[in-house]
């Protein structure tokens, strides 16, 4: 009899599976251990698919570092320099900006660049480029008596290069961020603020240097006609004030070619309210600049932004010029020199400049303490972001304001010219303000305790700093050596710190996967 075969069983072979293992079933899936293992040139080709992929995507990665120095051949130095390579934005614009005031300082540094034997000691050269490209405007020596043309020409660029950096930094800092967003986010990011050129960095940055050049050059004819016509300036040294005047008020730096600033042209509105006007212009930001030109007819669709920023502006420039002008009308030694009308212009010229620009058409030493107190504060909130204005921005004012206000009428929600305000920007908010105060209090604190100089001129230095203003009681030249380095870093940092705080802010942001209960402490 022949014997049947099992069913089961299966010839030795290519096909022999192990003993106690199911047959396969066909059109059913085969258990994950009876897969076929991909053949070895099919692996290969996937091997090398994944290590090209991986090479673009670390090249990618690395071109925010230093390896784009070394094209090809050696791999060890790009690797060691990348561990130290700049790798957050904000880190990119602190070094972006350090590098420039060292560049400045090594020029102002030059004998060539003094007037007089030898260079500039290296603090006077530091303080004064660091604030040049911090669009300051605090010196510690004669600006247009210690510098020879060449070293005005050096602080004129610094100026300059440090009013492009920090407008053209503001703005694309929303367009790195916008890119960590999603497709959807990013179209609802850019309907809701109304923001210009989210997706063309080149357009904007072209806008940008399209409007400064534009009011500066504008700016620079206007001055130097008056000076050659008003004052008999010859035509060469009308067109380099009014050119250097015109960079300076543009980019709120505050520097001026006379010894006394601009106090001799108190009276003279066809000086005073042009380099205004410049001030005014850079101060209210790029993002504003740019939807009023696009929709300058339509104030019902502006964003948040630009709505707060203009109202805020008005309402500071009104009520500084009135302060202001209402508290020094009779003091001989500011505004009572001057006539009725040139009160008034001066009047409004420092409320205007005390938003960051640095100039001044009177003697702020001689001012009454309450002036100093009032323009500390107008110091310390500033301009509009993304622009040449310091300080703690009017936006971010605005926003503590109207949380003050929700929370006395007993809202639950922020809401701003019809708009409710996200949370996050309510600590984003209260963050950086209290921040700020803690870094003038503290500066403060220290240069009471090195200087013998008073707490109210000291406090109105530390903000000047702090707010990349400018103004000066007096005192900035004859600190000690500590006392200026502890300026230089509040220069520093009220320019950079804002803008890359609420970037690492923003950036930072991640989502909870948990809360803890909630619980209600006492306040007040």
């Amino acid at each position: 009899m022949r014997d049947v075969p099992d069913p089961r069983a299966r010839p030795a072979g290519r096909n022999a599976r192990p003993p106690g293992k199911r047959p396969l079933q066909v059109g059913k899936k085969p258990p994950p251990e009876a897969k076929v293992p991909r053949p070895a040139a099919r692996t290969a080709r996937l091997a090398a698919k994944t290590a090209r992929t991986a090479a673009k995507v670390d090249s990618k990665a690395t071109d925010r570092g230093f390896s784009g120095l070394w094209p090809g051949g050696s791999k060890v130095f790009p690797r060691i320099l990348n561990v130290f390579a700049p790798q957050h934005p904000a880190q990119v614009i602190v070094l972006g900006f350090a590098g420039a005031i060292a560049v400045g300082t090594i020029l102002l540094m030059l004998p060539i660049a003094r007037n007089g034997p030898g260079g500039a000691p290296f603090l006077d050269a530091l303080f004064t480029s660091t604030s040049s490209v911090c669009v300051t405007g605090l010196i510690t020596v004669d600006t247009p008596v210690y510098w020879s043309g060449f070293g005005k020409v050096v602080i004129m660029a610094l100026i300059q290069i440090g009013g492009f950096g920090v407008m053209s930094f503001g703005t694309l800092l929303g367009v790195l961020m916008a890119r960590r967003l999603g497709l959807r986010s990013r179209l609802s990011a850019a309907a809701e603020t109304k923001s210009t050129g989210f997706g063309d960095v080149r357009r904007v940055l072209l806008g940008v240097l399209a409007i400064s050049l534009t009011v500066e050059i504008l700016l620079a004819g206007i001055l130097a006609a008056r000076l050659v016509a008003g004052y008999g300036y010859e035509p060469g040294r009308a067109v380099w004030h009014g050119v250097f005047h015109a960079v300076s008020s543009f980019n709120n730096a505050g520097f001026a070619l006379h010894t006394d600033n601009l106090i001799g042209f108190a009276g003279d509105p066809w000086i005073c309210l042009p380099i205004a006007a410049a001030v005014i212009i850079g101060g209210l930001g790029f993002p504003v600049l740019f939807e009023l030109r696009r929709q300058y007819q339509r104030p019902i669709h502006w964003s948040m932004n630009t709505k707060l920023v203009l109202v805020g502006t008005a309402m500071l420039l009104t009520a500084g010029t009135v302060f202001l002008t209402a508290v020094e009308w009779s003091n001989p030694a500011t505004l009572g020199a001057l006539k009725p009308g040139e009160r008034i212009l001066a009047g409004f010229f420092q409320s205007v400049i005390t938003r960051t620009a640095g100039f001044n058409s009177v003697d702020i030493g001689q001012m009454h303490e309450v002036s100093w107190l009032g323009m500390d504060i107008l110091m310390f909130i500033g301009g509009g972001p993304a622009g040449t204005a310091g300080g703690l921005k009017i936006t971010t004012f605005s926003v503590l304001f109207f949380i003050l206000l929700t929370e006395l009428q007993g809202g639950t929600a922020v809401n701003i010219f019809g708009k409710r305000l996200s949370r996050a920007v309510h600590r984003q908010a209260i963050t950086v303000v209290l921040l700020a105060i803690g870094l003038v209090v503290g500066a403060t604190m220290f240069l009471m305790i090195i200087t013998d100089f008073g707490q109210e001129r000291i406090l109105f230095e530390v903000i000047s700093a702090f707010a990349t203003v400018g103004l000066s009681t007096g005192i900035t030249a004859a600190m000690p050596p500590a006392g200026q380095v502890v300026l230089i870093l509040l220069m520093f940092i009220g320019r950079l710190g804002p803008v890359t705080l609420g970037a690492a802010l923003a950036l930072r942001e991640r989502p909870l996967l948990y809360e803890y209960p909630k619980e209600r402490p006492l306040i007040g």
